[in-house]
């Protein structure tokens, strides 16, 4: 089971219809709906669905890490647990903050702009190309001089705005675009990258999701608010 930290967003629907395509068990859950000890006893027992935690997703959404609710500590209890976790947008955000790491004003406010990215090819971003095209709704960006070292960069924008971040030992990791929208082709191996780390869904839709774009899909996009 993946839980979804859904920091009021509409682009969460698109991340929760791409990953249940895929055959992931998904729990869905508002950032003021769940607590820091709601996400440990998950973690420990997978609650009452009983369903082993196998991954923590947290999605896009308005305002900054400290105004995401439940946030920050469900980066942290993935961290305590090494359960593999995926930050997008807000999530990104809130998995630097989490580690220590400043968020402020990005040098340019991008809303629904494909621009390119370049990457170290790890992690996520395997098998992707790079640069590859990313699908951009932010007006925030992580302070890269304020990053520990637990933290490595993963991926820019062509005017040096951190685009990725992974954590050196622990399966965490944060893309500052949006894997899900139409505006990234490349989005469905990135999600299909996080469902095999995480030991969710079935072989034949991973290879499915990451073989098929999302303008296919039908998802559509909506922007409404993410940062």
């Amino acid at each position: 089971m993946i839980l979804v930290v859904d920091n009021y967003d509409s682009f969460t629907f698109n991340l929760v219809q791409a990953l249940e395509a895929a055959g992931a068990k998904l729990l869905v859950r508002r950032n003021d709906a769940i607590d820091r000890a709601g996400i440990e006893r998950l973690a420990d027992a997978g609650g009452a669905s009983g369903s082993p935690l196998r991954g923590v997703v947290v999605s896009p959404g308005p305002g900054s890490p400290e105004r995401a609710g439940v946030s920050v500590e469900a980066i942290r209890v993935a961290a305590a647990r090494s359960i593999p976790l995926l930050g997008v947008c807000l999530g990104h955000q809130s998995l630097a903050a989490a580690f220590g790491a400043a968020i402020v004003r990005a040098p340019t406010l991008v809303h629904g702009e494909a621009t390119p990215v370049e990457h170290d090819g790890t992690g996520l971003l395997r098998g992707v190309p790079s640069p590859f095209a990313a699908g951009r709704y932010h007006s925030l960006c992580v302070y890269e001089a304020t990053l520990p070292p637990e933290l490595v960069v993963t991926a820019r924008s062509a005017d040096g705005v951190i685009m990725g971040l992974r954590h050196v030992v622990l399966p965490l990791e944060g893309v500052q675009f949006h894997p899900e929208s139409v505006l990234t082709p490349e989005g469905p191996r990135i999600l299909a990258n996080f469902l095999a780390l995480a030991g969710e869904g079935s072989a034949a839709a991973l290879e499915e999701l990451a073989g098929v774009d999302f303008a296919t899909r039908g998802l559509v996009d909506a922007a409404e608010g993410t940062r």
